[in-house]
């Protein structure tokens, strides 16, 4: 045997060593993923196969180079498996829904509870409504319990209002304060776009007010208080609002300040007071007339005396002229009048 020979013997032993080493690395390398994956994410597959909620491995661990937490989407996907909403299409509860809604932010826990319990209570809400309510701002597994269990709100509301009840005045001015209840349920179907609690309490306590002010007497409100109820019922106040008003109870009604008698003895005292003016005025007028006469009556006086006191003149010029002459002893008529000669 040659030394080329040789050469292409050890050639070819040598090749199947390396594709054996390259091989062994291989093993080593897929076995040592396996290990990091078993410890890493082993305990959450192993939980997610056994609960049938299947979750390719694959899916783990891409949920980890996303930063997603993917306990959540496992415990989230296990317990709508168990609830058996996520083999329904209609529900479209997938993972890579639920891991969608997690990364845009979303209450993945309580979005999947709430649907639990809308599916329980026969209530239409599939996975998209409900993140899309979640994340809107809503707390959708409450706006859930609210559906199926009303709750009350208080109008006027203590928490938000500084007054504990609502004013109103019927038609005979008395004043009425009134405290009400109202029942409401969340309306899934409005929830998002539909006006918030805080709208409903204003409306309630509108259609209150005017429900009392076209009441002729508070006699009739007293003796008859669910003519307020009807009447607010009748005018659909819970139209483009996150909420269906069930009722609208009357819980307190007392009687406030005869605030027309009021008004009318203000006006009485407003009217004498105008009255008084229109009277001083006049009194003004007519000492400022009598004052204007008293001046009249001097400056006349004046006159007079100026003229009185010019006649003495006129006669000491008519003496002086010869046109006056005194009466002699012997009765002759000594006056001369003016044309006599």
């Amino acid at each position: 045997m040659g030394i080329s020979e040789a050469s292409l013997l050890a050639q070819d032993g040598a090749a199947p060593a390396a594709i054996g080493i390259i091989v062994l690395l291989l093993l080593l390398v897929l076995g040592g993923a396996i290990v990091i994956f078993l410890l890493v994410y082993g305990n959450l597959w192993l939980r997610a196969f056994f609960s049938g909620a299947a979750i390719n491995p694959i899916q783990l661990v891409f949920m980890g180079l996303r930063q997603v937490n993917p306990r959540v989407i496992v415990d989230a996907k296990i317990t709508a498996v168990q609830a058996g909403l996520a083999q329904d299409p209609a529900m479209g509860i997938t993972t890579r829904r639920i891991e969608a809604h997690y990364l845009a932010g979303g209450n993945v826990p309580g979005v999947i509870r709430a649907i639990i319990a809308a599916h329980r209570a026969e209530i239409d809400l599939d996975f998209d409504r409900a993140a899309a309510i979640d994340l809107a701002g809503r707390d959708v597994l409450e706006a859930v319990q609210t559906s199926v269990n009303p709750k009350v709100i208080e109008c006027p509301d203590p928490s938000r209002s500084k007054v504990p009840t609502l004013s109103a005045i019927a038609k005979n001015g008395v004043e009425l304060r009134v405290r009400a209840r109202v029942t409401v349920r969340t309306n899934i179907s409005q929830l998002i776009g539909g006006a918030t609690e805080d709208t409903v309490i204003a409306r309630v306590g509108e259609g209150i007010i005017t429900a009392i002010g076209s009441a002729q007497t508070h006699l009739e409100v007293i003796e008859n208080p669910d003519m307020i109820s009807k009447a607010v019922l009748s005018r659909g106040l819970d139209a483009h609002t996150a909420f269906e008003i069930v009722s609208i109870d009357i819980a307190d009604v007392d009687v406030g300040e005869n605030i027309g008698a009021r008004l009318q003895a203000d006006q009485a005292e407003a009217d004498m007071r105008v009255a008084r003016a229109k009277a001083e005025e006049r009194r003004a007028f007519a000492i400022a007339y009598e004052q204007e006469m008293k001046a009249n009556v001097s400056e006349n006086r004046a006159a007079l005396l100026l003229a009185e006191s010019e006649v003495p003149m006129a006669m000491a010029e008519a003496f002086r002229a010869g046109r006056l002459q005194v009466e002699n002893a012997s009765g002759g008529n000594g006056m001369d009048l003016p044309g006599d000669n």
